[in-house]
């Protein structure tokens, strides 16, 4: 196998390398439709992680014709309403050099992807940002981030779905739930879905 690195991750894992996160949605899919043998298939944003793998070279075959430039299908769409009033929007109003209305504007292009979730149950990393918008961190997080809370960090952007400590720049805030355990799919933007951010 040439385009995947393959290694053992504990007993009973094996993880995958990749080159991006769109590769990442990519094999997991893949392997999904495939009925790879294993208990978990979870993309990471470089990374795919098997869990509860019984045999790892029939894993390697089954993954054998999975090439990175198919990309990943497409989810289904969420469009999230903001009220973007964040305490960061001018500070990365001046970041992007434009004003409030040229972020809400910008963000609100961008069709979004799930790439992964982490950091707290139904938190999605979302891809999609262009790397010239980057931006970096807070130097000190803050001690309490409130629900609903839009950011980003990096090149990544995200919703705070409960209260937290957290130190992405904030541009705003939506009141939809992004996690509750009595859905049948508790996370509203599990991996793959597409996202829209739309101003209210």
């Amino acid at each position: 196998m040439d385009v995947l690195d393959l290694r053992a991750f504990g007993p009973a894992a094996v993880l995958a390398e990749v080159a991006d996160s769109a590769a990442a949605r990519s094999l997991a899919a893949y392997a999904r439709a495939a009925r790879v043998d294993a208990e978990e298939v979870v993309p990471g944003a470089r990374t795919v992680l098997f869990d509860g793998v019984r045999d790892v070279d029939g894993l390697a075959r089954r993954l054998a014709d999975w090439t990175p430039d198919g990309g990943p299908e497409r989810g289904p769409l969420v469009e999230v309403p903001v009220v973007y009033d964040g305490a960061d929007l001018h500070d990365v109003a001046a970041r992007w050099g434009t004003d409030v209305d040229g972020v809400v504007a910008r963000h609100g292009e961008i069709e979004f992807v799930s790439a992964f979730c982490g950091f707290a149950p139904g938190f999605a990393y979302l891809a999609g940002l262009p790397e010239e918008h980057a931006v970096p961190r807070l130097d000190t997080p803050r001690g309490r981030v409130p629900a609903g809370s839009v950011g980003l960090a990096g090149s990544w952007c995200g919703v705070y779905p409960t209260a937290s400590p957290g130190g992405w720049r904030l541009l705003g805030r939506t009141e939809l739930t992004l996690w509750d355990p009595a859905r049948y799919d508790p996370a509203l933007l599990a991996p793959g879905t597409r996202v829209r951010f739309v101003p209210v």
